[in-house]
């Protein structure tokens, strides 16, 4: 079991960046502070806006939040920066970031594994010297083609998706207890369990006959 030390959220700073799907990152590391009672500021020696927050379910006492500020492509500065400076191991890192792999909704979560061309872990992998950190990966769907990729990840999500991505930060954010302990496979029960199936309506009862009322011969007069 290897309690995390470091979360970290990928994205772009700027307001032209804000809510994009690129930022899904963010997002979740913003709503982790909220929840954990963190105060995120600009740490310059880390090259990213950063906090840590006590935790009771760490071993380590506390956890750092970290959202680089160095564009998403030299993401691996900022995250480097700060664990080489508190001696953090890659598996103790979850990196939270988008996916274009998993369609809105969806999420999962997993140790190690390649970058899937995704520039903020690719970064991130050459700087740690190891692919051997958790990512948290937050579906945003994928345009269709290739070549529409950079556009479509750098534009804000309709309603819809942003409220799919809502509902998964809330989701995943209910098995940071568990990241924070540790107990890393029952996060991943936790992250990936799916929502009870409704029961199926109960058949309707046939309607019920009337009973039928003897007639007596006195009634029914006489031919």
């Amino acid at each position: 079991m290897t309690p995390l030390r470091l979360l970290v959220g990928l994205g772009n700073p700027g307001p032209e960046y804000e809510d994009t799907r690129h930022n899904a990152g963010f997002a979740w590391i913003e709503a982790a502070a909220r929840q954990l009672g963190a105060t995120l500021r600009p740490e310059g020696s880390y090259f990213g806006t950063a906090g840590r927050a006590h935790s009771p379910a760490s071993p380590a006492g506390s956890v750092w939040l970290l959202m680089p500020m160095t564009y998403m492509n030299l993401s691996g500065k900022s995250v480097g920066a700060l664990a080489r400076f508190f001696k953090i191991q890659p598996a103790e890192i979850l990196v939270v970031h988008d996916e274009l792999d998993l369609p809105p909704g969806d999420m999962k979560l997993k140790l190690g594994g390649g970058n899937g061309g995704h520039n903020g872990l690719k970064d991130i992998q050459a700087q740690l010297g190891s692919a051997d950190f958790w990512r948290l990966r937050l579906g945003i769907g994928h345009p269709g083609h290739k070549d529409a990729v950079a556009g479509y990840v750098l534009r804000r999500a309709p309603q819809a998706e942003r409220e799919q991505l809502d509902e998964c930060i809330t989701k995943s954010l209910k098995a940071l207890p568990q990241l924070l302990s540790g107990d890393l496979v029952k996060a991943q029960q936790t992250v990936h369990a799916k929502p009870p199936r409704p029961k199926p309506p109960k058949p309707a009862k046939p309607p019920v006959a009337p009973a039928e009322v003897p007639v007596s011969a006195d009634a029914q007069g006489s031919p």
